[in-house]
């Protein structure tokens, strides 16, 4: 860790006194920092307090060279191993997903090429504007990282999303980024399924559940990170597409069991973590069902049990499935485990807090034969390294 420089953007947010302390907790764990701050960030906190914490410079003025060799924002660009933007306000995001360059931070972000950590830090409402979310959705899809904000009691007085990361956690992120990589998944190919499928009932309805990919686009993020080449085959999600990876878009159990079926061959791992529709309608109405008095009756069929398919033609694939369950969670795990023909089954039970579908954590049970293991309550993306890397060792990948 030691000799890694890592810039520090400060943008001006009441959380700003959070960026002194991460200074500090950086320096601590051996890393080169300096700082640019925007105008509105010397509102708040004095540059020369980042200066003692960081024993470097800090920069504001873009015009104000402070070495006449160098042109000051394309130097720091070039030294950085990895920029991070904290506290990202609003007015910051939305210049960087605009390409804006009207003042230091935002004119080094673009002459940088290290890789760049957005952390957020507004009101609840702020973040949850459509606008702020096209924003981050735009920076998601040009290979931006973003540490999520965590909930809490916020500056204006509400609660909720919109509190800056814990200095502690983002130094914890930056000395797992610069850790030697285990790659143990390298020269295999992963499939991951995520997300929920819709079956048609008509031009206007659909049957689906409540899956939202999170833990999906987790397992298939986590397998590009431990080197595997992966396939994601999605279901409609709002989720801003990962990079490093093909991506196939998918709406039916069919399409999904299809786009699947086509890469199992060629694949050495199969992560099922999509919740597959287990019936879709009969009869799909071409035009919009009217309302008719009294009752009406929907009549459904099977859809393609796509990891009992997988698993009765497996030959040398590791087939990986996951059981959202509401009781015996154990139980039912190990009897599909089973009745599939899988490796590993990851169970979990949807109705406890925290838990299963809409929410960034996970608590899971992976059950393989002869081999249980819980993992306790964990964010989703760091859960999914877990479990990787836990199978990964298992099965000895080299």
């Amino acid at each position: 860790m030691q000799n890694k420089n890592i810039l520090l953007c400060v943008t001006g947010g009441i959380a700003v006194y959070k960026a002194v302390a991460l200074v500090s907790k950086l320096t601590q764990a051996g890393m080169n920092v300096k700082v640019i701050m925007t105008a509105s960030a010397q509102k708040f906190v004095n540059p020369l307090s980042f200066q003692v914490m960081s024993k470097n410079d800090v920069f504001y003025d873009t015009f104000d060279e402070k070495n006449s060799s160098v042109i000051a924002h394309i130097d720091l660009a070039d030294w950085a191993d990895l920029v991070i933007v904290a506290p990202a306000t609003a007015n910051m995001i939305a210049k960087m997903a605009n390409g804006l360059a009207d003042d230091m931070v935002s004119t080094t972000l673009l002459a940088a090429t290290a890789p760049i950590w957005i952390a957020p830090a507004m009101n609840v409402h702020m973040y949850d504007h459509p606008a702020v979310k096209r924003n981050i959705a735009q920076l998601h899809a040009d290979g931006y990282r973003f540490i999520e904000p965590s909930e809490g009691y916020l500056a204006c007085g509400y609660v909720g999303k919109g509190r800056l990361e814990e200095p502690e956690k983002i130094t914890a992120l930056v000395q797992q980024y610069f850790m030697p990589k285990k790659q143990p998944l390298k020269g295999k190919k992963v499939v991951v399924s995520a997300g929920p499928t819709r079956e048609r009932v008509d031009p206007v309805r659909f049957l689906t559940n409540f899956s939202t990919g999170k833990m999906g686009y987790a397992m298939a993020e986590a397998a590009r990170d431990l080197g595997a080449d992966v396939v994601l085959v999605s279901g409609p999600t709002n989720l801003s597409k990962p990079t490093g990876m093909k991506v196939i878009d998918v709406e039916s159990a069919q399409e999904m069991f299809d786009a699947i079926w086509a890469q199992y061959e060629s694949a050495n791992i199969v992560i099922k973590t999509a919740a597959v529709a287990d019936y879709r309608p009969k009869n799909t109405h071409g035009q919009k069902m009217k309302k008719q008095p009294g009752d009406a009756v929907l009549e459904l069929e099977r859809t393609t049990d796509i990891l009992a398919t997988l698993g009765a033609n497996k030959e040398h694939q590791l087939l990986i499935g996951f059981a959202a369950e509401t009781n015996d969670v154990e139980d039912y795990g190990t009897q599909k485990l089973q009745k599939k023909n899988a490796d590993y089954i990851v169970a979990n039970d949807v109705t406890e807090e925290g838990s299963g579908f809409g929410t960034d954590t996970n608590s899971v049970i992976l059950i393989g034969h002869d081999y249980k293991q819980k993992f306790a309550q964990l964010p989703k993306k760091e859960l999914a390294l877990r479990l990787l890397e836990t199978i990964a060792e298992r099965e000895d990948f080299k």
